[in-house]
C-alpha cells in the first residue's frame, strides 16, 4: 500500500509539473495505478466515467453560469457599479478603498470568477485610486483578495463542481456561501477602517475627501445599481424560495445578463459571439477536468487508497481540530501549485471517506474548501489573482503577495469562526430546508 500511495503522488507530481493539461495528468495517473497495482480493465472503466461525468441536470448550470460571466465582463457593468457606490464611501474610514472589497462583493455575485472579477473591477479602481492618493499596495491587497469571492457568493462555479462531485445539493450549497461571503466582506471592511484610521490617514495614505454630492444625486447615481441587484435577487431568490433549480436560475441569469448588456449599449453581435466562445472554452476545459477526477476517483476506489488512508488518519486518534489544522496546511500547499477546480476535485477524490469518518457535515465542508481554495488564488507561486494584478499593475509577485497577507490571514481567522460556530454556514440550508 505504501508503494502504491507513493507511485501515485509521484506520477501525479511529474504529470503536473511537466506541464501536462491537469484532466491528462489525473488520466494518466489513474490509469498508471489501474495497470499496475489492480487486476481490472481499464478502458471499461474509463468509458463508463467519462460518460457518467458527461452529462447531469446539474452539471448543465454550469456553462450557463459561465456564460452570464462572460455577458456581465462584458457589459460595462463595472462602471456603473464604481460611480454607484463612489459617493456613498466617502465619510467611511478608508473610503473608496472599501469599493474594491464591495465592488468584488456584488460582480462576484453574478459572475462566479475570481480571475474575471479582479481584472473587471482592477482595470477600473486600481488607476482612480492611485490618482486619489491612495497606498497602491492596500489598494492592490483589497482587490486581489476580495475578487476571491467570486469561488464563494454564490452563484459559483466552484460550488456546482464540489456539488456534482460529492452529490450534495447545489441549492442548499449556494445558500450556504451567503454568510460566509458576508463575514468575510466585514472582516475586510473592519481591517480597512481600522488601517486608515490608525496608518493611513495619519501618514496621508487614505486618499482625500471627494467633492460633496447631494442625497438625491446620490440616489441617482444608485440607479445603476438595481439591474445588478435585481439580477442577483432573481437568482438567490428563485433558488432559495424553491421556484427554480440552479439549472432553471442560471437560464434566467443568461437572459437577463443579456438584457443588461442590451440596455448598457454593449451587446453587439461581436460581443455576444466573443462571450459565448469564451464560455465554451471554459466550461469544456472544466468539463474535461471533472471528467479525469472521476477516473482517478475510481482507480482510487479500486486500489482501496482512500479508505486505508483515512483507516491511518483514524488510528491517529486525531480531534476534529486537530484534523481541520492538518488539512488546511496539506491543502494550501497544495494550493501553491494546482488551480482551483483541480484541487477540489483531486481533494473530493482522495480524502472524502477521511472528512465523512470524522463526522464533517459535506456542505460544511464544501464551503470550507472553497475558502481555502480562495486562499490558493492569493498564494505564490500558481495564485492566479496574483498574475491578474501583475498584469494590471506591472509589480512584481513578492510586493504583490505581501499586499495579500494580511487577507491572507484573515481567511484563516474565518476558518476558525466558521468552525466555532458552523451555523455560520448551516443556519441558512437548514431554514431552507425547513
Amino acid at each position: 500500500m505504501l508503494t502504491l500511495i507513493l507511485v501515485t503522488l509521484l506520477a501525479l507530481a511529474l504529470l503536473l509539473g511537466s506541464g501536462v493539461w491537469v484532466a491528462f495528468s489525473l488520466i494518466g495517473t489513474g490509469w498508471i495505478v489501474l495497470t499496475f497495482f489492480s487486476t481490472f480493465e481499464t478502458g471499461p472503466i474509463l468509458a463508463s466515467d467519462f460518460w457518467g461525468a458527461s452529462y447531469g441536470w446539474d452539471l448543465t448550470a454550469l456553462p450557463m453560469f459561465v456564460w452570464m460571466g462572460e455577458i456581465l465582463f462584458r457589459s460595462g457593468l463595472a462602471d456603473n457599479m464604481f460611480r454607484a457606490l463612489a459617493p456613498w464611501l466617502n465619510r467611511l474610514p478608508g473610503r473608496l478603498l472599501h469599493s474594491n472589497i464591495i465592488g468584488s462583493g456584488l460582480f462576484a455575485a453574478v459572475c462566479g470568477s475570481s480571475a474575471a472579477t479582479c481584472a473587471t473591477v482592477g482595470k477600473m479602481t486600481l488607476p482612480e485610486l492611485e490618482r486619489r492618493g491612495y497606498d497602491s499596495n492596500l489598494a492592490i491587497g483589497t482587490l486581489a483578495s476580495a475578487s476571491t469571492l467570486g469561488l464563494l457568493i454564490p452563484p459559483s462555479i466552484m460550488m456546482i463542481v464540489y456539488g456534482v462531485v460529492t452529490e450534495q445539493s447545489i441549492s442548499r450549497l449556494f445558500i450556504a456561501g451567503v454568510l460566509p461571503g458576508m463575514l468575510l466582506l466585514a472582516l475586510f471592511m473592519g481591517y480597512l477602517a481600522i488601517w486608515s484610521k490608525v496608518v493611513g490617514e495619519p501618514q496621508g495614505r487614505a486618499g482625500h475627501d471627494e467633492p460633496h454630492m447631494g442625497f438625491m444625486a446620490k440616489l441617482r447615481n444608485s440607479a445603476q445599481l438595481i439591474p445588478l441587484l435585481a439580477l442577483i435577487g432573481g437568482i438567490l431568490g428563485s433558488i432559495y424560495g424553491g421556484l427554480a433549480s440552479p439549472t432553471e436560475a442560471a437560464a434566467v441569469g443568461v437572459v437577463l445578463s443579456l438584457i443588461i448588456a442590451r440596455l448598457n449599449g454593449h451587446m453587439t453581435a461581436a460581443t455576444f459571439k466573443e462571450s459565448l466562445f469564451a464560455a465554451l472554452r471554459t466550461s469544456c476545459m472544466i468539463a474535461f477536468i471533472i471528467a479525469g477526477a472521476s477516473f482517478l476517483s475510481s482507480a482510487m476506489s479500486f486500489t482501496q487508497i482512500p479508505m486505508q488512508l483515512a483507516e491511518g488518519i483514524a488510528t491517529l486518534g486525531l480531534s476534529p481540530t486537530m484534523l481541520l489544522v492538518v488539512l488546511t496546511l496539506f491543502l494550501l500547499i497544495l494550493g501553491c501549485f494546482l488551480d482551483g477546480i483541480s484541487l477540489i476535485l483531486l481533494v473530493t477524490s482522495i480524502i472524502m471517506p477521511v472528512i465523512e469518518a470524522a463526522g464533517f457535515d459535506l456542505i460544511w465542508f464544501g464551503i470550507y474548501l472553497i475558502i481555502v481554495v480562495e486562499m490558493s488564488q492569493i498564494t505564490p507561486p500558481v495564485g492566479f489573482n496574483l498574475f491578474v494584478i501583475q498584469s494590471l499593475t506591472g509589480k512584481d509577485i513578492i510586493t504583490i503577495t505581501k499586499a495579500t497577507l494580511p487577507f491572507f490571514l484573515l481567511m484563516i481567522f474565518s476558518i476558525v469562526l466558521m468552525h466555532v460556530f458552523p451555523e455560520i454556514v448551516l443556519y441558512l440550508p437548514q431554514a431552507m430546508n425547513n
